[in-house]
């Protein structure tokens, strides 16, 4: 594919052609994102999570609502995604406002899910201090005895999260770090593919 990406005008198919490369080339999870939340403070945080899904609404992940991007993000509802794939010497950068996924969305994610991960979500209190590695394996232990037979709920402080996107920039790596940035950015976040604006930007 072409360095020279201005001629694309819908994001989410570039970001879908793009992803599509780096699950060729990149060694491991190609949907890898960093997620950066602010707290009530003001002071941002930042993480690795995975991509789950995507569509012309926005990007989806999952977590527990009660773990620290959980809180923040129930405090201040906005986030930015960063996509590196090494490999292909590209960047993706995401900023918008984030809302819940639907609950027959979490319900069937959930579902999808290993059995042993299910039983996780149940057994970690995300982000709250730990005594011991040992206080893990007991809340592992007891879990999986719960359900050792039949089906796994999913835990009610356990969702999908979905970024809308209000600006979407692509970069790639060029010599001489002349490199390539198109920018598409609009003003509502729920306009699907339209209202888009596109523009170059300096590296």
């Amino acid at each position: 594919m072409s360095g020279d990406f201005y001629d694309h005008n819908d994001p989410f198919a570039l970001f879908s052609d793009w992803l599509k490369e780096a699950e060729a080339s990149e060694i491991n999870d190609p949907n890898a994102m960093a997620l950066a939340t602010t707290d009530a403070d003001g002071l941002p945080d930042v993480r690795m999570v995975l991509l789950k899904s995507f569509d012309s609404h926005g990007f989806v992940f999952f977590t527990n609502e009660e773990s620290a991007k959980g809180r923040q993000l129930a405090t201040v509802p906005k986030a930015a995604l960063l996509f590196h794939w090494k490999s292909l010497r590209r960047q993706v950068r995401v900023r918008g406002p984030v809302e819940w996924v639907s609950e027959a969305e979490s319900d069937a994610y959930y579902a999808s899910r290993p059995r042993g991960s299910r039983i996780g979500a149940w057994a970690s209190q995300q982000s709250r201090p730990l005594e011991s590695r040992f206080a893990l394996e007991k809340e592992v232990a007891l879990h999986a005895a719960k359900y050792a037979i039949g089906d796994i709920p999913r835990p009610p402080y356990w969702h999908g999260y979905r970024v809308l996107p209000l600006a979407i920039e692509f970069w790639h790596d060029r010599p001489f770090r002349l490199h390539e940035r198109v920018r598409f950015a609009r003003d509502e976040a729920n306009e699907g593919t339209a209202g888009w604006r596109k523009s170059r930007l300096y590296p």
